[in-house]
C-alpha cells in the first residue's frame, strides 16, 4: 500500500484521534503519582513534572528527534522570557523525576485500559503470552555495572543490555504488565514477578523455555482458571494417566527435589494435558493446564500456540516503527535507561489503546487489523507540522 492510500485510510478510520492521545491519561492521575513519588512540582518551572511525562513518552515516539530539540520544539513548556529549555537543566529534570513514577504510570495505565478494552478472548479465557525481549544500553560504565554484558562464545558482547519481560492480551496487542532487571537475570525469575497481577480467567502461552513446574503450578493456583499452554520440552518424562481422545492425553509429570525447595506447596507430581500433532511432517507435542476436554476442543488447543507470535509482531514493532531500527537506547545512567524503557512501553500501549477504541468505531475491523507501523508515521507527521505532542 502507498503512503497515500495508507494516510486515506486512517482518516477514513478517524485516525485523526490520535491528536487527542493526551487525553487518554487522566492529568490528575499523573500529579497523584508524582506527588506519591515525591518529584510533584510545587512551584512554577519552565518544564513542570507533570509535562516532563510526556516528554519520556515523546522520547519513544519521536526517536529521530534529538531530547532537547523534542522538549523545545513540542509544546511542553510553559510561556516565559526564554523560548528555550537548556541541555543541562533538562537532564537534571529528567534525574529527579527518576523511573519510579514512569513505571507506576505504566502498570495503573496498563490495568485501566485492558480493563475498558473488549477482548473477544476464547471459550471464556483473556488471550495472553508472555515472552523476553533485549534492549541495549550505550556503553558507559554505570549501564555495565547495572545491566551487565552478555557472554558469547568470543567473549563479552560490546554493550550492556537490559532484560525486559512482558505479558501481552493477544486481541488487542496491549501490553498487561511488564518488567525488567540485567540481562544477567534469568527470564524464568523474571516470569516469577508476574505471577500474582495475572488476570483470572486467562490462558497465557509460553516458550518452551519457560518450562518450570514449580513456575506453571504456581501460575495456575494464583487466581481463578488461570491456565497455560507451552510446548513440551525434548526429553521430558511423563506418565500417561489416561487417553482423552486420539493423540490426546491426560499426563502425570514428577517434580524435583530441587524445585520442590524452591516451590515449597509444589506436589510430588503435576498432572496436565498432552496434545501431540503432525505440523509440516514434524511431531509437535503441547502441554497445558486445559484438561477438560469438552471445554476445550483438542483441535482448536493444539492451534493456540502460533497466536504467542503476536508479542513477538508487539516487540518489532517497538523496535521498528517506534524506535525506527535505533538499536542503542538513549540514556548513559541506569535509572534513566530505566526511565526511558518504561516511557517506551507506555508510548507503545498508549498508541494500541488508541487503535482499540478506533477498531471499535469501525465496523468489520479490529485493532489487530490496524497498522500500527502507520499509525506512528501519521502521529509524527501530525506534530511535524503542528509543532506539539499528542
Amino acid at each position: 500500500m502507498r503512503i497515500e492510500q495508507a494516510l486515506d485510510f486512517l482518516h477514513a478510520s478517524n485516525m485523526a484521534q490520535f491528536e487527542s492521545l493526551s487525553d487518554l491519561i487522566p492529568p490528575a492521575l499523573i500529579t497523584s503519582l508524582l506527588g506519591e513519588e515525591g518529584v510533584a512540582t510545587l512551584r512554577r518551572r519552565r518544564m513542570p513534572m507533570e509535562r516532563l511525562v510526556w516528554a519520556i513518552i515523546g522520547m519513544a515516539i519521536f526517536r529521530h528527534v534529538p531530547m532537547t530539540q523534542l522538549v523545545n520544539q513540542l509544546d511542553i513548556l510553559l510561556p516565559g522570557d526564554r523560548p528555550f529549555v537548556a541541555p543541562s537543566a533538562f537532564l537534571q529534570a529528567r534525574q529527579k523525576l527518576g523511573d519510579k513514577s514512569i513505571k507506576r504510570l505504566f502498570h495503573e495505565t496498563a490495568s485501566l485500559w485492558h480493563q475498558q478494552a473488549n477482548h473477544p478472548g476464547w471459550a471464556g479465557l483473556q488471550l495472553l503470552a508472555v515472552d523476553g525481549v533485549m534492549w541495549r544500553t550505550p556503553d558507559t560504565p554505570d549501564n555495565a555495572a547495572a545491566f551487565a554484558k552478555p557472554g558469547t562464545q568470543h567473549g563479552e558482547t560490546a554493550y550492556p543490555q537490559v532484560r525486559m519481560l512482558c505479558q501481552m492480551e493477544l486481541t488487542s496487542h496491549l501490553l498487561v504488565q511488564a518488567v525488567m532487571e540485567s540481562c544477567a537475570v534469568n527470564e524464568m525469575v523474571l516470569a516469577e514477578q508476574l505471577i500474582a497481577r495475572t488476570p483470572d480467567h486467562s490462558l497465557t502461552l509460553f516458550d518452551k523455555g519457560f518450562y518450570s513446574l514449580g513456575l506453571l503450578h504456581a501460575w495456575q493456583r494464583a487466581g481463578s482458571e488461570r491456565h497455560w499452554l507451552l510446548p513440551l520440552k525434548k526429553g521430558t518424562q511423563y506418565e500417561v494417566v489416561r487417553k482423552l481422545g486420539r493423540q490426546d492425553a491426560l499426563v502425570r509429570l514428577a517434580t524435583t527435589p530441587q524445585a520442590k525447595k524452591k516451590w515449597p506447596e509444589l506436589p510430588a507430581y503435576l498432572e496436565a494435558r498432552l496434545l501431540t500433532r503432525q505440523i509440516n511432517g514434524k511431531e509437535r507435542q503441547i502441554l497445558t493446564s486445559m484438561t477438560d476436554p469438552m471445554r476445550y476442543p483438542a483441535t482448536d488447543v493444539a492451534e493456540l500456540y502460533m497466536h504467542r507470535w503476536e508479542i513477538e509482531l508487539g516487540y518489532r514493532e517497538m523496535k521498528q516503527s517506534l524506535h525506527l531500527r535505533q538499536l542503542t537506547l538513549r540514556s548513559k545512567k541506569p535509572e534513566g535507561v530505566r526511565q526511558e524503557l518504561w516511557g517506551l512501553v507506555l508510548a507503545y500501549n498508549l498508541l494500541r489503546y488508541q487503535m482499540v477504541r478506533m477498531a471499535a468505531s469501525l465496523n468489520g475491523y479490529t485493532a489487530s487489523q490496524l497498522s500500527f507501523h502507520m499509525a506512528s508515521v501519521y502521529l509524527r507527521f501530525i506534530a511535524a507540522f503542528r509543532g506539539r505532542p499528542p
